[in-house]
């Protein structure tokens, strides 16, 4: 098969549901719930499966609960196809499903460690202090001159380089909203804060940094069996080495998703598989090429849709 890049889900993906007919239906993705239980000494499968969806929606629970559905996909995957990737990637949190995929880290160490990290983000900045918004049809330098302006002594700074056509920002709530003043002003039409919890992927992280970085202290990385492209840099790591510093970094970097998918083609990708709930990456990577072929695997269905290896 032509090259070809598995690409894993970050937050925002989860729904009620998601795994349970690929662990219905395959040994190796229930192990991997059973796995994922175990480790947290709590029915993770129970809540994927059945939610509610109020739980689902806790970061804690939201960050091990995509990583483990992703990585039971992963495996059926792996039991049902011939298909090898030449590269993998994750958008966020997905990173931590790309590492566990490349064998740097063990499922039971990702899935602790995302729960950890998920309750390290929520807890760095009071409910309502902080606000994501995503803004739409904006030129990256246009946006960084409004970040400039919108700060008035706050935070706020680009978080996620999801499309060409959208960039996502984070920080102080107040410092948002006049962002998204200033760049309707500018003639940006479109923006619209997001639902979430925090602002992921700004400066006001860096409490969460530093506790998830003693964390990462404490686990075992291994050799990477594939390059991983990250999200700090937007370029293939196989340093086991540089794990650690690039996770913690990532906590208050921007996701470079474009940077990321661009050099993926740059190295000759042609073929993304999307291994997790939901179809958001495969989405994005149309919108950053047209070129490549894109799959998503998250169910039977997405399983039989898959090209031949």
């Amino acid at each position: 098969m032509s090259t070809t890049a598995f690409i894993f889900p970050g937050q925002g993906s989860q729904y009620a549901g998601m795994g349970k007919e690929l662990a219905a239906n395959f040994r190796v993705a229930a192990d991997v719930f059973a796995e994922a239980d175990e480790a947290l000494s709590f029915s993770l499968s129970r809540i994927c499966f059945e939610g509610p969806e109020e739980e689902l929606k806790l970061t804690a629970i939201t960050q091990p609960a995509i990583l483990t559905a992703s990585i039971a996909a992963l495996r059926v995957l792996q039991s049902e196809s011939g298909i090898v990737p030449s590269y993998l990637a994750g958008h966020s949190l997905g990173e931590y499903s790309a590492l566990v995929a490349s064998g740097a880290l063990s499922l039971a160490d990702g899935v602790r460690t995302v729960r950890s990290r998920g309750s390290f983000m929520q807890e760095a900045v009071p409910v309502g202090v902080g606000a994501m918004a995503a803004i739409l049809n904006v030129e990256p330098e246009l946006l960084a001159e409004i970040c400039a302006e919108a700060a008035q002594g706050e935070v706020v700074s680009p978080a996620n380089f999801n499309s060409p056509g959208q960039i996502v920002i984070a920080g102080h709530a107040a410092a948002v909203n006049r962002a998204m003043v200033i760049a309707k002003e500018r003639g940006i039409r479109k923006s619209m804060l997001l639902p979430v919890s925090a602002p992921f992927h700004c400066s006001l992280m860096k409490p969460a940094a530093d506790r998830l970085a003693e964390v990462l202290d404490r686990i075992d990385v291994s050799t990477l069996s594939r390059p991983v492209v990250t999200n700090v840099e937007g370029v293939a790591n196989d340093d086991p080495d540089r794990v650690r510093e690039l996770l913690t970094s990532q906590v208050c970097s921007p996701v470079r998703w474009v940077h990321s998918v661009e050099e993926l083609i740059r190295l000759g990708v042609i073929t993304f598989i999307e291994i997790g709930p939901g179809k958001v990456l495969s989405g994005l990577v149309k919108r950053i090429s047209k070129e490549p072929s894109t799959f998503n695997l998250e169910d039977v269905a997405g399983l039989n849709s898959l090209p031949s290896a």
